[in-house]
């Protein structure tokens, strides 16, 4: 019996999305941005990734929108693609709803890019539910940047730092020691089912430490609404077979159709991922999120970093790819994007790659997010979910 391991580079989009100019990204392209700055600005020359593109990784950027990819030129080896995402946003579940075989059937609402940009009667909630006279924040900003704005009113006040995005989320930054990261969590807990039924995606707790210069910790924590349809994770769990999820995976999709669980920076995240391949049983569902592209590299518009996590990334590849069984498939493919070339500093609408090392070489062409779902099904052996076709 085969295993799937499906794992999701959060953000590395390949440009393309046909839509991109109705969420003002037209021009974006993570993928292809960031080998052309590679190519151009990078003492050290272009962008490596030998492993991924000869899983097809150049291919998929250039069928996806035909922009150039230096250094990724290589003959595919394995089944290759780029898919197009439908649901009305460009954010975590969206994306990953979607690849799980659910568009989101629903508008998400967003708060206005104003100051204050939340209605009284939230914070007044947050206030109770914090035993605080106030909150600080109250704005569209980044989650670092905020934190060092905001982190020593933080400590002196007492106050949650609470802010948004472009991006359906409510978020709350708060020092693990001065507030209390249980504290943290319990708050972003009590307001969860408010904001959902506002039809806000998410209630992220940002637990920072230090006492300046400041730092995230891995103890970031989503409470996300919950999937309003079965998704993959429960099709494979409720065929009886083992679903792991490695990573924010969990969050997403508020443990539905879940068993267990592994968090961590991606470094541990990999490590996580060897062992899943190692140990996971047959027939089973490995669904993984690695996080820090996104967060560390294209939300603070470091191409730099994002390169060298790229290429962190293409460097554990032979490992994982060595230790697959037969029969075994892994698919690498993203959420959305987050061009770190690009203005501004939220995600950006593209397409996405898709990598399906394990199956035949060939060429899948522009497929649908769903169409993941319906190819993991297919794999596995079990019934169908969602609007997708299999492309294997």
């Amino acid at each position: 019996m085969s295993r799937v391991f499906l794992a999701v580079l959060d953000s590395v989009g390949c440009g393309g999305a046909p839509d991109a100019a109705e969420f003002g990204d037209e021009g974006a392209n993570t993928l292809a941005h960031v080998a052309q700055w590679c190519a151009t600005e990078r003492p050290e020359g272009p962008l490596r990734l030998p492993n991924m593109d000869r899983l097809g990784l150049g291919a998929a950027v250039r069928l996806a929108s035909g922009a150039g990819t230096p250094g990724m030129d290589a003959e595919p080896e394995a089944l290759w693609g780029a898919a197009t995402e439908v649901s009305r946003g460009k954010d975590t579940p969206s994306g990953h709803w979607e690849l799980a075989g659910l568009p989101v059937p629903w508008e998400w609402t967003y708060f206005p890019d104003t100051e204050p940009c939340f209605p009284p009667e939230l914070v007044a909630l947050v206030c109770r539910e914090a035993g605080t006279a106030g909150i600080l924040g109250n704005r569209h900003a980044s989650g670092t940047l905020i934190i060092e704005d905001e982190a020593e009113a933080h400590i002196r006040t007492g106050w949650p730092i609470c802010y948004t995005s472009v991006d359906s989320v409510f978020q709350i930054a708060a020092h693990e020691e001065h507030f209390g990261l249980q504290r943290l969590l319990d708050l972003c807990k009590a307001l969860a089912p408010t904001l959902h039924e506002m039809r806000v995606g998410r209630v992220i707790a940002r637990p920072f430490i230090g006492e300046g210069p400041w730092e995230r910790t891995p103890n970031r924590k989503d409470f996300a609404i919950m999937p309003p349809a079965p998704t993959l994770c429960d099709a494979v769990q409720g065929a009886g077979r083992r679903v792991h999820a490695i990573g924010k995976i969990g969050d997403i999709f508020s443990m539905r159709g879940i068993e267990t669980v592994a968090k961590g920076p991606d470094a541990a995240l990999m490590r996580h991922l060897e062992d899943a391949i190692r140990d996971m049983p047959d027939g089973s569902l490995t669904f993984a999120n690695f996080v820090q592209f996104d967060s560390d590299f294209g939300h603070r518009r470091d191409p730099a970093g994002y390169a060298g996590h790229l290429e962190w990334f293409d460097g554990c590849l032979p490992a994982i790819l060595g230790a697959m069984r037969e029969g075994d498939r892994l698919i690498l493919t993203a959420d959305h994007g987050n061009d770190p070339t690009f203005r501004g500093s939220d995600h950006t609408r593209e397409r996405v790659p898709v990598l399906v090392a394990g199956a035949p070489a060939g060429e899948a062409g522009l497929v649908a997010f769903a169409d993941v779902a319906a190819s993991v099904c297919d794999h596995l052996g079990v019934p169908a979910v969602g609007p997708g076709r299999s492309f294997l």
